[in-house]
């Protein structure tokens, strides 16, 4: 995940308004669907992209600029996983515990990463490096027990591993 950006970002009579170069990349993707609402995921990470996350302020400005009510933003916001609706660590770490994972090591390793990041789930490291989510599904299940940091996704992973994979996102 990039750096949050608040520099020049517009701040609007609702207290939050589109970077203009976010308004232009929503409008970009607004040319690929059919339907605005087809955009919408894209949209909520272009806005995630720059400040880390997505404030409850954006949905409207989002909303505005797709041309759909703010109700069928803030579904989307809210149904899809990978859309953080509060601020998050510089690297979100999100370990699987699906079926495949929670069979083949899960509780070992969450309990790994609880124990070395001393934090739980919907927790930030007090120096906002890390944040620990789970997730019901990476996909990855040939590589059972799985998690992914940023966009990085790593599987299987013994407890051992933690420390070599973390240090790598400083």
């Amino acid at each position: 995940m990039a750096e949050p950006d608040s520099t020049n970002t517009l701040i609007g009579s609702d207290g939050f308004e589109l970077h203009p170069a976010d308004e232009t990349a929503i409008l970009r993707q607004l040319e690929h669907y059919e339907q605005p609402q087809a955009a919408c995921i894209d949209a909520l990470k272009i806005v995630q992209q720059r400040h880390g996350w997505v404030p409850d302020a954006a949905i409207p400005a989002i909303a505005r600029v797709l041309g759909i009510g703010p109700g069928a933003v803030e579904g989307v916001a809210t149904f899809y996983s990978l859309i953080f609706r509060q601020p998050v660590g510089r690297h979100v770490v999100l370990i699987c515990d699906s079926s495949s994972c929670f069979l083949t090591g899960f509780d070992e390793l969450k309990q790994a990463l609880v124990d070395q990041l001393g934090i739980d789930y919907g927790d930030t490291t007090d120096d906002n490096r890390f944040t620990l989510l789970p997730v019901c599904c990476l996909g990855a299940c040939d590589g059972a027990p799985a998690l992914m940091i940023d966009n990085d996704t790593y599987g299987p992973v013994a407890p051992e591993d933690l420390p070599g994979l973390l240090e790598g996102y400083p």
